[in-house]
């Protein structure tokens, strides 16, 4: 889902120059800075690194992938809003590329919403790179990520819950061989919406589209059913068009007991392990009130770095 709760900190420029409405904005938040792309909720720092005419023409390439995108889902957001398998397929290739992403966790609820903004990172990264031209490049969408590596490059991401003032919950280092092409966090402290409670669960997958999809799934599974301490709301009580319809989501979450939070969280690390075991995910962070969980960090490939 769009805005994620634990945001993926990937030293991109400040948010200057907003853009409101649906004009779309394309240029760069400083001279020499990276290129951004805005429009709607559409908000994309590309982070290319290569020979200076291989960047250009990318950038090219990725302006012209963004030109259109946002109508063109608008037009379908009937069909993306209604649970997959149940209405009729999407037509645009971003559309399919969400219907895909979200069908593996068939039949539990979710729409193809839950993967659009990972689904439009894949669609920009994979216009970027084309052409083999580029070292590496990554497309922030609003802090769900789709990363493209080659060879000796390497990616950094500092995994946060979101939370003001608290410091990074690992430092990731990413390479090319680790079978991982996207990052993408929800949880119920974001502009999206969550059925659970979990402060935010960042996941490490094979494309950006789908680990928004799994971390969507094991976010709302971190959860403490009919717990007092709980605040929810309809989904349409706060956003008319919500694709959670009258489905509860939370808005405010209580102190938790220790063993509180270990309940949530289990249940959330259950459901995350099962996803790591079909190869939805590669690693997964969770975190709830202070504590956190990761599963699948201890591939030798993945590993904590040192600050």
């Amino acid at each position: 889902m769009p805005a994620p709760a634990m945001s993926v900190q990937a030293d991109t420029p400040a948010r200057d120059n907003a853009v409101g409405g649906h004009l779309p904005w394309i240029g760069r938040a400083a001279k020499g800075g990276r290129l951004r792309l805005v429009q709607g909720p559409i908000d994309i720092i590309l982070d290319l690194k290569g020979p200076e005419d291989a960047v250009r023409a990318a950038e090219a390439r990725a302006v012209m992938a963004f030109e259109g995108l946002l109508e063109q889902l608008v037009a379908e957001l009937p069909v993306l809003r209604t649970p997959v398998g149940q209405g009729a397929l999407p037509q645009g290739q971003v559309a399919r590329a969400m219907a895909s992403a979200v069908a593996p966790f068939r039949p539990d609820f979710i729409t193809p919403m839950a993967a659009v903004a990972g689904a439009v990172a894949d669609h920009i990264l994979a216009a970027v790179t084309a052409e083999s031209g580029l070292d590496s490049a990554a497309v922030n969408n609003g802090g769900d990520v789709a990363l493209w590596l080659k060879g000796t490059a390497r990616y950094r991401v500092g995994i946060a819950d979101g939370r003001p003032g608290t410091a990074p919950l690992a430092l990731i280092g990413i390479g090319a061989g680790d079978g991982i092409g996207g990052i993408a966090t929800s949880g119920w402290r974001g502009r999206s919406h969550s059925l659970g409670i979990a402060d935010a669960v960042t996941v490490l997958a094979r494309t950006a589209a789908g680990a928004d999809a799994a971390a969507t799934m094991i976010a709302n599974a971190v959860d403490l059913p009919g717990h007092s301490g709980i605040i929810r709301r309809p989904a349409r009580d706060l956003a008319p068009d919500s694709d959670l319809g009258t489905r509860p989501v939370t808005v405010d979450v209580g102190p938790l007991t220790p063993g509180e939070r270990a309940r949530a969280l289990d249940a959330g690390e259950k459901y995350a392990a099962e996803l790591i075991g079909r190869g939805l995910a590669r690693a997964i962070f969770l975190s709830l009130q202070d504590e956190v969980r990761s599963l699948g960090a201890d591939l030798p490939a993945i590993r904590e770095e040192k600050r």
